[in-house]
């Protein structure tokens, strides 16, 4: 369960059920970082930094709720990422996908991408 949203903070919220599940394995795996990454997207999500950025090319953008939306990275280990969709709007913010593992669907070697 999300904690409540603090004064001048982002609300997050699961895009889908599989991203709150892929959201309980990090918790339980990696509870520190998870707990830095949502503090970190609650604060500025739109704010670039080394392990956080704007995905590009066809992962650039995402539907949540009928609204494209701009769809970003959060680099939680070396292979795990969190992908999310700041709504600027409502000062929302989407969790879409949320993997211990790199997505290999982005593997441009694989044919993604």
């Amino acid at each position: 369960m999300a904690p409540p949203v603090e004064a001048g903070k982002w609300e997050l919220r699961f895009a889908s059920t599989e991203a709150a599940d892929g959201w309980d394995k990090l918790c339980a795996n990696i509870p520190t970082a998870a707990s830095a990454c949502w503090h970190a997207l609650s604060d500025a999500p739109l704010a670039y930094a080394e392990r956080r950025k704007q995905l590009r090319d066809e992962f650039a953008t995402r539907v949540v709720g009928g609204k494209p939306l701009p769809q970003w990275q959060f680099e939680i280990t070396g292979g795990g990422r969190v992908w999310y969709c700041p709504d600027e709007a409502r000062r929302r913010v989407w969790l879409t996908d949320v993997a211990l593992g790199h997505p290999s669907r982005t593997d441009k070697s694989k044919g993604a991408g």
